[in-house]
């Protein structure tokens, strides 16, 4: 059993940064594959980036490619996600996810746990 906890959401401006954390409990931690989604207003949660085990590969959706960095600490059971050059239509609730499948995984399904999410707000 993992429970993921996300922090680090709020409003800014567009142009402007957020980091985002997820940490998460058990011992673990270091074999899962984590990702990032998020889901706007009337929308499906989509998809935003995950990363390994190691954090030797990651994957991003076209979307926020160049912009957004995601990494993972390990010895901290956390990982984070590097908003930068925010756009209005970044604006979603972001979760974060663990799947028990060693590579970089893009779909919903394949994840076992979630975060309950942090609000993000870009304005224009």
């Amino acid at each position: 059993q993992v429970q993921l906890v996300e922090s680090g959401g709020g409003l800014v401006q567009a142009g402007g940064s957020l980091r985002l954390s997820c940490a998460a409990s058990g011992r673990t931690f270091s074999s899962y594959t984590m990702g990032w989604f998020r889901q706007a207003p009337g929308k499906e949660r989509e998809f935003v980036a995950t990363i390994n085990w190691s954090g030797g590969s990651t994957y991003y959706a076209d979307s926020v490619k160049g912009r957004f960095t995601i990494s993972r600490d390990n010895a901290k059971n956390t990982v984070y996600l590097q908003m930068n050059s925010l756009k209005p239509e970044d604006t979603a609730v972001y979760y974060c996810a663990a799947c028990s499948i060693p590579t970089v995984q893009t779909m919903i399904r394949r994840y076992d746990y979630w975060g309950q999410g942090t609000q993000v707000t870009v304005s224009s």
